[in-house]
This record gives C-alpha cells, structure tokens and sequence, in this order.
C-alpha cells in the first residue's frame, strides 16, 4: 500500500553502497525508520535528507516489516537561511541532537507535529536565536509532560527533580538558585514570536541550559549527554 505524508528527517545513516536508513518523525505515523535509495541517478539527492528537512514522503507500506521503502521523497518547504548561516546550522545540529534522543512515540501526535513545524519555521526566519534553545526545550517539555508551572508568590527556587517551583532549596540538592529561577521563569509561556522581549545575559543562558538539558535527563530514560551544546554555547555566546 502506498502511503503520502508529511515528515522532518531526523538522522540517516548508510546501508550499502546507495541505500540510507532514515529515522523521520512524520505527520501520519509519528517516528518511523525507512529505507531509501541516494546518490545516484534513480535515488533522490542527498540535499534531501539532510537533518530536519521537511519533506513529502511516498512510502510502500507493509505491516509486517520493520523498515518501510521510500519511493519518492521530496523537500515541501526549503529553508532560506538555515544553509547559509552558521549560527542558524548549529542551531539546527543541536534541535536534530534533542530530537533524536527524545522522539519515541510510533504514532500520530498533531499537537507535536505543529508545533515542530512552527520551531523549524521561527529557526529559518526569527532574526535573533540567542534564547531559541532555551524557549525551544521548554515548549517541547509540555509535549513529553513535564512542563515547569509558572511559581507561586514567595517561590524562588526550581526543583528539577520534582520539576516546579518552591520556596527554599530541597534536600536532594538539584535546585536552581534564585537568579536561574528567575531566568526559567522568564521564559515560561514565552513563544518563538516574542523571543526579541527576552534579555537573560549569557553567562546565565550558558548555565541555564546546561540545567535544562539535565532536567531532560531526570525526566526521560535514556537521555543521555548531548555532544552539540558545547558548539552552542560558543556560536550563541
């Protein structure tokens, strides 16, 4: 059965001499893994499949396999800036990164779907991205569902393991003090067309995500460490 849907590419890796698997997260089914012909005159071009394309799939379809063939695949939307800006590509390299450590789900969320298709928009087209990594983790918290809540009046400290605000630091010791507690909450509620209202000085951003990425970690199984920060930090400091 042939199958049409919408999908970002998220990661290949090489089968053979012109053959990729594709890892895509895709508008119909969710995550799915397929494989697809490259490189040569009958597969498509690399251009393609590269990270977090968006794409049109047509796919074979067939229940009983664990990886589905691509027939045709094409670019719906090309980025205008994303290639031809440094900042914005390693952006893009540490959006992929997150987004393979956490997208699991074999079905169809539209919720998720639309809002990663607005990321990847705001990533092409928002002029200023210095906050964009931080805005972009906690709105994709609320999809994974461990969104922080805004704090109460006297709150003045994050609790990451718990995941909200309190008064006091807690005994476990994985509390943010009160200048990144006010920075997160900050950012809470904030979208990718109001990034330009935020004014968190670097040193606190560089710090702040160091945190949310080890909130992540408290919260998912088998996140993991991620290797893209550390050019993050110096492109956006």
């Amino acid at each position: 059965m042939l199958i049409t849907t919408k999908a970002f590419v998220l990661r290949t890796i090489r089968h053979g001499d012109n053959t990729l698997v594709l890892k895509a997260w895709t508008e119909r089914s969710g995550l799915r893994t397929y494989l697809v012909r490259a490189g040569n005159k009958r597969g498509v071009a690399m251009a393609v499949v590269q990270p977090l394309n968006r794409v049109e799939l047509v796919v074979e379809e067939h229940h009983e396999r664990d990886m589905q063939v691509i027939k045709e695949m094409r670019v719906s939307r090309p980025y205008m800036r994303i290639p031809v800006d440094p900042v914005r590509g390693s952006v893009t390299l540490f959006i992929q990164e997150v987004l393979c450590k956490v997208l699991r789900q074999e079905a169809a969320d539209p919720e998720l779907d639309t809002f990663l298709g607005e990321a990847l928009e705001a990533l092409d087209t928002v002029d200023e991205l210095s906050h964009f990594p931080l805005v972009f983790l906690l709105q994709l918290s609320a999809h994974l569902g461990f969104h922080p809540e805004p704090p109460a009046p006297g709150e003045d400290r994050f609790d990451l393991r718990e995941g909200h605000f309190l008064q006091g630091a807690a005994q476990h010791g994985h509390t943010l003090g009160p200048a990144l507690s006010e920075a997160l909450a900050s950012l809470l509620g904030v979208g990718f067309d109001r990034m330009d209202t935020l004014s968190i000085p670097a040193e606190l951003r560089r710090d702040l995500l160091d945190h949310l990425l080890l909130f992540y970690r408290m919260h998912l199984e088998g996140m993991g460490e991620l290797r893209s920060p550390a050019v993050l930090q110096q492109v956006l400091s």
